[in-house]
């Protein structure tokens, strides 16, 4: 079965001693179905393997569930960022495909 959500985000910026991350977080009601829907498909960590599609622009990679704010969180590539035009700071309206 393949499940599809579309929602809205503002693209964040995660920095650490080692590492900066761009991430959108996945809205807590989203999170929920995913949560529901995707019993027993979630691999190390509770990741999901989705597709992902920021207009024009589709990658495969994996969201993970934050404990901090009870969602998921989708990393943005540097690549799919510079294909989007997209910026830290920016709302980006997104589709996630799982189930794929």
């Amino acid at each position: 079965m393949r499940f599809e959500h579309a929602f809205e985000s503002e693209l964040w910026l995660y920095q650490s001693d080692k590492a900066a991350w761009h991430f959108l977080s996945l809205p807590k009601d989203v999170s929920a179905d995913i949560r529901m829907l995707s019993k027993g498909m979630t691999n190390g960590f509770g990741s999901l393997r989705v597709a992902a599609r920021i207009g024009e622009v589709r990658w495969t990679t994996s969201i993970f569930p934050s404990a901090e704010s009870k969602s998921y969180m989708l990393p943005v590539k540097a690549d799919v960022r510079k294909k989007a035009g997209i910026a830290a700071g920016d709302s980006v309206s997104v589709i996630v495909e799982f189930g794929i």
